[in-house]
């Protein structure tokens, strides 16, 4: 222990490191037992690939967390690694099956109630207070197992659900894991900081992959969607419990703002699944019901590729945490969270317009809904 707080900074740097290198190292392993037994990823109406790709990048995620969380687990910077790890564990394993087989709804809400159990219940993350937040301060016991019961598996979903095109969930879940590294190490977390980097690690490792066009091409699939998103509401509940007498970041981490900062940090999965439900309820849809309404939709029909498109909705999110972190300073969390409702807003009104833009040009182009032309590759693909 003396050795890791002397050497913090390396340590941290040796985790990151860590977790990019074994991702690159298992991840070819895991495509090449899935090529070898042709367990791939089928073309269907909703595809936004044109080639069966395999689906399995969650293996290599989930073999790189378990050996990561085990070493932290020697440093004893916090008891709820082993929590982690079987929450993990039944994620994964519902994942791998809607990988393989395909799972039932019922299996991976289960399977979500069962990681979040594990969780809600650390003495780390005792959610009492909201902080001030809309002149809220202690809320009850119970409440607090409720609404952080809610945050994990909502967030779970809302993580699975932008996984539709290459590189979003990844590159979404590096601004995420990043910005909330930032907080922990201004807050002195360690252990926090370490777990942030790790899946900043895996994440950056796993894009090559992600974002290749050859035989080493390969999907997170559920396996790995569920995993990061349940190790990302991990991290959010943190900030949510985190003291108001802890040290603070110098500037837009005012304590009755902690919600609205959570928001603004998790706004593409949040903003995209709020919006999607929306539209659908509006249309006489069920929110269940899949579409192409997500924002990497409307940025594919209106002409762009899988990596701008993830490039573009990456650098929205930072931007959202940039007009946060500017606002916050002076407004409290009345004003703040008109600001964030002002912010959800225009977005919603811009992605609309696009939305409306790409439908009239397939129907001036003659070309039917749900089938686009990738200038990349120069061909019809149909998503």
């Amino acid at each position: 222990m003396d050795l890791f707080h002397r050497y913090y900074l390396f340590f941290a740097g040796s985790v990151f490191l860590l977790s990019f290198v074994l991702t690159w190292y298992f991840t070819p392993k895991v495509l090449w037992v899935s090529r070898e037994k042709a367990l791939m990823k089928k073309v269907n109406e909703r595809s936004s690939h044109d080639t069966e790709i395999p689906p399995f990048g969650g293996v290599s995620f989930f073999l790189v967390l378990v050996l990561v969380i085990s070493v932290l687990q020697a440093l004893r910077t916090s008891p709820t690694g082993n929590h982690l790890i079987i929450g993990l564990t039944f994620l994964f394993m519902a994942g791998l099956k809607d990988d393989l087989v395909i799972s039932s709804a019922r299996l991976k809400f289960v399977s979500q109630l069962f990681a979040a159990g594990f969780i809600i219940f650390s003495p780390e993350l005792q959610l009492t207070s909201l902080h001030g937040f809309l002149g809220i301060f202690v809320i009850p016991g119970v409440l607090g197992y409720v609404l952080k019961g809610l945050i994990v598996v909502a967030l779970i979903n809302a993580y699975n659900l932008i996984d539709g095109i290459d590189g979003l969930a990844g590159i979404t879940g590096v601004v995420i894991s990043l910005t909330y590294a930032m907080v922990f190490y201004a807050t002195g977390h360690p252990y926090f900081v370490l777990i942030s980097l790790t899946v900043v690690g895996i994440l950056s490792a796993f894009l090559r992959f992600n974002f290749s066009r050859g035989r080493r091409k390969m999907f997170m699939g559920d396996g790995g969607s569920l995993v990061i998103g349940f190790l990302i509401a991990f991290l959010s509940l943190k900030i949510l419990v985190m003291q108001p007498y802890e040290p603070l970041m110098r500037e837009g981490f005012v304590p009755e703002n902690r919600l609205l900062f959570t928001l603004a940090v998790l706004f593409i999965p949040i903003f995209d699944t709020l919006r999607v439900i929306i539209i659908r309820l509006k249309d006489g849809k069920t929110p269940f019901e899949a579409d192409r309404n997500h924002m990497h939709h409307v940025l594919l029909d209106n002409g762009l590729s899988h990596k701008k498109a993830s490039f573009v909705l990456g650098g929205l999110n930072l931007a959202v945490i940039f007009i946060y972190m500017m606002l916050s300073r002076d407004l409290k969390s009345i004003e703040m969270s008109l600001a964030m409702i002002a912010i959800f807003v225009v977005v919603a009104i811009a992605f609309a317009g696009l939305k409306r833009k790409s439908q009239q040009r397939a129907m001036l182009s003659g070309r039917p809904r749900g089938i686009r032309v990738n200038r990349e590759k120069r061909e019809v693909v149909k998503s």
